[in-house]
């Protein structure tokens, strides 16, 4: 069976974050706990399974699963995106692909330029406060809102982009105060850059200690820094150090997330 690496959210190798992509020949996934081993073994932040549905299936075409090493996820964005890119370049699948997930369904849009457009819910934000949270990460938030079921993380509005670029969390702390963990943001200081906001994000309780970029992370970066910016198309900066772009369009209660992808490894699973 053909596994692929795949950079998403980045037009040239070894930056975005890079995800295991798995297409099934067979109508069914195999079992959880291969999966996990198989996520596992890539030991990337995510990797992504899916397998093509009945034709005539209503709403979707394909299913589609995430893997941190550790546990599945309901909702992940790069790995979409990656998912797309192989099903594209592979010519499995043109324009826009459907797919089935826990999240529900989501959509896939390749344009002509090679970059892809995911359709995800939007997040809704609530504000609340989290004892703890400032001496995990070692700073004071100006901000601390609950983010939606399917993503489970705490959005934090930081003094400025310095402040999140230089952000070295206590991570075990860090992990008491959040489902799956902490989206970190800031204005950009210079917009002339091209973004307008950064972001980190941190996620221990799955795993990960900093993903390099992630779009789920985007469905509440999009409506939170949209009401302060006063403009619904944005693009984020993930300051990771592999870094990556991710273009948003809010569009009431969907979050469109915009970038490219680039395949990188492509070998054979043979256990």
């Amino acid at each position: 069976m053909k596994i692929r690496i795949v950079d998403a959210f980045t037009d040239r190798p070894f930056a975005g974050n890079p995800a295991g992509v798995l297409l099934f020949d067979t109508g069914a996934f195999p079992a959880d706990d291969r999966l996990q081993q198989i996520a596992a073994e890539v030991n990337l932040s995510e990797t992504a399974f899916a397998h093509r549905l009945p034709e005539g299936t209503p709403h979707a075409d394909w299913a589609l699963r995430w893997f941190t090493p550790t546990t599945e996820v309901d909702m992940c964005g790069h790995a979409t995106l990656a998912t797309a890119h192989v099903l594209h370049a592979t010519g499995l699948a043109t324009g826009t692909v459907r797919f089935a997930a826990r999240c529900g369904v989501l959509t896939a849009t390749a344009h002509e330029d090679g970059r892809i457009t995911l359709d995800f819910p939007t997040s809704q934000l609530t504000p609340m406060t989290v004892p703890g949270l400032a001496e995990a990460l070692g700073t004071t938030p100006l901000r601390v809102l609950d983010t939606s079921e399917h993503i489970g993380d705490l959005l934090v509005e930081l003094a400025d982009e310095k402040t999140v670029r230089a952000l070295a969390p206590d991570l075990p702390a860090l992990a008491r105060t959040s489902r799956r963990g902490v989206i970190a943001t800031a204005r950009a200081e210079d917009p002339a850059r091209g973004y307008d906001y950064v972001s980190r994000c941190f996620f221990p309780n799955v795993g990960i200690d900093e993903d390099p970029v992630t779009g789920s992370a985007h469905t509440a970066l999009a409506p939170f820094w949209s009401a302060r910016l006063g403009r619904d198309d944005l693009t984020g900066l993930q300051a990771s150090a592999r870094t990556g772009l991710v273009r948003t369009a809010l569009r009431g209660d969907r979050t469109l997330l915009t970038g490219s992808a680039v395949t990188v490894i492509e070998g054979e699973l043979l256990a």
